[in-house]
């Protein structure tokens, strides 16, 4: 099995500094190992009848659900739930397996210097695959197919 995801969805109650909540979930990711990865998002476009009221979703993945299991005890997130079960009117968790159907792909950013725009370091062009020869042997192919023309 692969990776596991642990989706949690909140509407907090009013009043509340969510700011802060925030702020003590990302302390409390980035010190426990267990946690690959985090993101977060505030909702900023479904219509109220869609979200009933949820605001904030956050979205943390596992390298397995033995590690995901291990976090769901692990003091840090035990002592992190409280604060945030008091701050919260109303949640939703879903954790679950992954299917990747179109796998996330890493993309290297690309540096400008703004003092003449150029491109200081570019993305790799992508791998050629197993049923695609290398661009060298492509163009060796294409050069052997061409009937030959004189130059003029």
């Amino acid at each position: 099995m692969g990776e596991m995801k642990h989706l949690v969805m909140a509407k907090f109650k009013e009043g509340v500094a969510v700011e802060e909540i925030i702020k003590e979930m990302e302390k409390m990711v980035s010190e426990v190992d267990l946690v690959l990865s985090f993101e977060w998002g505030e909702d900023v476009q479904s219509p109220e009848m869609l979200r009933q009221g949820f605001t904030h979703a956050f979205l943390m993945t596992f390298r397995s659900q033995e590690e995901f299991a291990s976090f769901v005890v692990h003091p840090q997130h035990v002592d992190f739930s409280t604060t945030f079960t008091a701050a919260i009117d109303n949640v939703i968790l879903l954790d679950f397996p992954t299917v990747a159907v179109k796998p996330k792909v890493d993309i290297k950013p690309v540096v400008v210097d703004t003092a003449d725009a150029t491109a200081v370091e570019a993305p790799p062009p992508p791998a050629a695959t197993e049923t695609e020869p290398p661009p060298a042997a492509q163009a060796a192919a294409l050069a052997e197919e061409a009937p030959s023309q004189p130059v003029a």
